[in-house]
């Protein structure tokens, strides 16, 4: 059992390959994506995707527009912006439409993994409270 469902999306298939493997190889659930209109239909069909590793630089619709479709249809699921092109800009505009957290190709992998974690920790904080408000909307019913 995983302890995390991870979508990793990215342009560079070598890179998606290489990484699934590295990432599969510590307990982690890993699909993948080649583009933004890829990992969004991806999406639409896993609901239950914790973490979105995303790179910023991608043909078609970049990082920073597939942020933003995540964060609108999938407003529970973090994202991790990650590029080989990082420029303060592109991090500040990740960061702002709602980005987990940013890295540079290539990353430590070990770093990786513990955004993971606390990404996925976060998305399970935000479950967590929004069921025990369905809990007390239900149960004040039933007074």
């Amino acid at each position: 059992m995983s302890f995390a469902k991870v979508l990793l999306v990215d342009d560079e298939v070598g890179f998606l390959n290489i990484m699934q493997k590295r990432l599969t190889g510590r307990d982690l659930e890993v699909l993948t994506a080649e583009s933004g209109d890829d990992c969004l239909g991806v999406m639409s069909k896993n609901k239950d995707v914790d973490v979105v590793i995303l790179d910023v630089k991608m043909p078609g619709m970049d990082g920073i527009e597939v942020l933003k479709a995540l964060r609108r249809d999938h407003p529970l699921v973090e994202v991790i912006m990650l590029t080989g092109h990082a420029t303060v800009e592109t991090a500040i505009m990740g960061m702002k439409n709602g980005a987990f957290d940013y890295l540079m190709k290539p990353c430590d992998i070990d770093n990786l993994l513990n955004l993971v974690k606390s990404a996925k920790k976060k998305k399970a904080d935000h479950e967590e409270k929004i069921l025990q408000a369905q809990m007390k909307e239900i149960t004040g019913r039933m007074i």
